[in-house]
């Protein structure tokens, strides 16, 4: 066989190969239409034109009646459409919108008048609401409420809780961003434990295999609907114990729109912690809450690229969260970085050291005279470790106590985090990342472990990669 039948044979099996694995995901948001067309005694009416049209595409599809009068379109994207039926004798049907929700199916009966095909008949009605093609129970989040409902930090997991058959359950609330990754789909749907749902995006499964996180969160304005399923899910539904949740992102029309919004909190109206306020005041200092300032803002933007045929989307979002938080710590006296720990021994319970080199013939080990370790004991290695660590809270932001224990009472210097997300984000422990001698220093403090987000866009290939980091 030549080379290039060879290969050409090769491509094709693989193109082959591709197109039947497509062909059998089931999973997806679209709808489907479907009815029946009769005339005014309610007899079938066969080889009628049905058309359906895309209000804000026009993209339209055809198909004639069945020999029974029924027609069906599948596979159509959520949106609103318009149904026009002609039939030679009959006059001209146009019906408006007739609105398709995520995984919905929508049935139109169509009674033809007769009369000359001139003629129009425009019924202008709601869509109904009771879905008799199917017997799963959901509900619906239409784009409204899916954009506009306040949420604290924008996190579009939150509104699962909509549907009768969804509660939340801790750390689910607020931002995701430095929150524990648990936590983002750690909803109950439909009786089952949290965590057991799958997350769908345009029908692409968001779960890892490692205890069914969703590893990505969608931005709230580039969603435009989603439905929670919670009961009597089809057979094309699997790999989950509780419900579904199924996310549709937003596409462009012939019409342009975008936004641009921002979203604010500072620390005006936060209390402050109750032990710092004792040390403010106690030192002549005002009562301040400890910093918090908090920046959510992006854009969204869509069109048409060629009118009728080609249209585009994108929306950016932003968060920076400069915030400081209040701990009690326990650091060294400036006597022990000396080797003198003679104040042990005082109070009810003292504290005996011992030269862990000696140890009597009883099997004693030999106690420092009051607590005091000889330098020739001392490692220099410790002693420089120590004296690192003794500088990583300042005196300016901290007031003595007159014990050992907890003699620090800090505000820790503000930290900053900033997220870049176009539609999702993936989060990893900066644990296996090498430490910036910033983050060494606050990790010595107690505050926040740093986490490094990387993210990307959903309709690029170029990667956009910003870390968290403390400043």
């Amino acid at each position: 066989m030549p080379v290039s039948r060879f290969w050409t044979s090769v491509f094709s099996l693989t193109a082959l190969v591709l197109l039947a694995s497509s062909s059998l995901v089931g999973q997806s948001t679209y709808g489907s239409i479907a009815g029946s067309v009769t005339d005014p005694s309610g007899a079938a009416i066969a080889g009628a034109q049905v058309t359906l049209t895309n209000i804000g595409t026009q993209e339209a599809r055809q198909q004639p009646s069945g020999s029974e009068g029924l027609y069906q379109f599948v596979n159509v994207i959520p949106g609103q459409y318009r149904i026009d039926v002609q039939k030679e004798g009959f006059k001209h049907f146009t019906r408006q919108p007739v609105v398709v929700d995520v995984q919905q199916s929508v049935r139109i009966d169509v009674a033809l008048p007769i009369g000359e095909l001139s003629q129009t008949v425009e019924v202008n009605a709601e869509t109904p609401l009771l879905q008799t093609e199917s017997a799963s129970l959901g509900q619906v989040v239409e784009q409204r409420k899916a954009n506009e409902l306040p949420l604290n930090g924008r996190n579009i997991f939150n509104l699962i809780t909509i549907s009768p058959g969804a509660v939340a359950q801790g750390g689910s609330g607020g931002t995701p961003v430095s929150q524990n990754p648990f936590s983002w789909g750690n909803y109950q749907v439909g009786g089952s434990f949290a965590n057991e749902s799958a997350e769908y995006l345009d029908g692409q499964p968001l779960n890892i295999g490692y205890i069914n996180l969703p590893i990505l969160i969608p931005t709230q304005d580039s969603v435009g609907e989603f439905k929670v399923q919670y009961n009597n899910l089809g057979a094309d539904w699997g790999k989950f114990s509780g419900g579904v949740v199924n996310l549709s992102t937003k596409s462009g029309t012939n019409a342009f729109h975008g936004e641009a919004h921002e979203f604010f909190r500072n620390k005006v109206l936060n209390s402050n912690d109750f032990f710092l306020k004792q040390t403010q005041l106690a030192n002549g200092q005002s009562n301040q809450p400890p910093p918090y300032v908090q920046n959510q803002y992006g854009f969204s933007f869509g069109g048409p690229v060629i009118k009728d045929k080609t249209f585009f989307f994108v929306n950016w979002e932003q968060f920076r969260l400069r915030t400081g938080s209040v701990l009690t710590t326990t650091v060294p006296l400036t006597a022990f970085r000396q080797g003198d720990f003679s104040a042990l021994l005082a109070g009810s319970t003292p504290v005996q050291l011992y030269d862990p080199y000696t140890v009597t013939a009883s099997g004693a080990r030999t106690p420092y005279p009051n607590n005091q370790i000889p330098s020739t004991g001392t490692s220099t290695l410790c002693l420089r470790r120590l004296r690192q660590r003794s500088r990583t809270i300042s005196p300016r932001r901290a007031v003595r106590a007159a014990t050992p224990t907890n003699s620090w009472l800090a505000s820790t210097r503000p930290y900053q985090v900033r997220r870049v997300s176009s539609g999702g984000s993936h989060i990893s422990d900066c644990s296996t990342c090498r430490p910036t001698r910033s983050e060494r220093a606050c990790a010595m403090t107690g505050a926040p472990r740093i986490i490094t987000q990387r993210l990307w866009r959903l309709t690029s290939t170029t990667p956009l990669r910003r870390p968290l980091f403390l400043t």
